[in-house]
């Protein structure tokens, strides 16, 4: 019994939407909501769409690391309310 109300429990959270704060460090905060199975590739076309800006011109990184558009907000282990650095090429 223990087992299956675990098991519902996780796929709700992996259902669960979860927000991603961008900073762009000009002025500029923008709340995405989006799945933690969706790429970033997914993730940037949510940004344009808020921003104004092409999906193609905007790169997310975390200090250094810059994120690739095929994999996962979940392989990257981005959770809810995480903040992701915005920059514009």
């Amino acid at each position: 019994r223990k087992e299956s109300e675990r098991a519902r429990q996780t796929a709700r959270e992996r259902e669960a939407m979860i927000e991603v704060v961008c900073n762009d460090r000009l002025g500029k905060k923008v709340r995405v909501k989006c799945n933690p199975d969706d790429t970033i590739g997914d993730l940037k076309k949510l940004i344009a769409a808020q921003t104004g800006t092409k999906a193609d011109k905007i790169r997310l990184q975390k200090w250094y690391s810059i994120f690739k558009d095929h994999i996962t907000l979940d392989d990257y282990e981005i959770h809810d309310g995480m903040g992701l650095e915005l920059y514009y090429n």
